[in-house]
């Protein structure tokens, strides 16, 4: 599996109506149909720069499913926000290949 990681930070001023309009976004990422699921999350730092800072993690089934998204829905989707919030927001972006997951067991004593 892997992750395609957004980290977005919005400056104050338009952080409500970025959160308001990234629900949307994120919906019509994963109705690409390019993903199996997304984690939206606030990143626990403050930044110097000021504003908020949150990371979207979309999962991805196969690397064939990452790059169709790239090929076909990425430009578009991404230029969205740009218009909207261009000098408002600062993102970047990482993959991630998941090695392996792991997960409690019980202990037995």
């Amino acid at each position: 599996m892997y992750i395609f990681n957004e980290t977005i930070n919005i400056d104050a001023a338009a952080h409500n109506e970025w959160i308001a309009w990234i629900e949307l976004h994120i919906a019509a990422v994963l109705n690409t149909g390019r993903f199996t699921s997304a984690k939206f999350s606030e990143v626990l730092v403050e930044e110097e720069m000021g504003g908020k800072t949150y990371s979207i993690q979309y999962t991805a089934k196969t690397r064939a499913d990452l790059d169709t998204y790239y090929q076909h829905d990425a430009a578009n989707l991404q230029s969205d926000g740009l218009k909207k919030f261009a000098d408002k927001m600062l993102t970047f972006r990482t993959e991630l290949k998941i090695i392996k997951e792991f997960y409690p067991t019980e202990l037995h004593t």
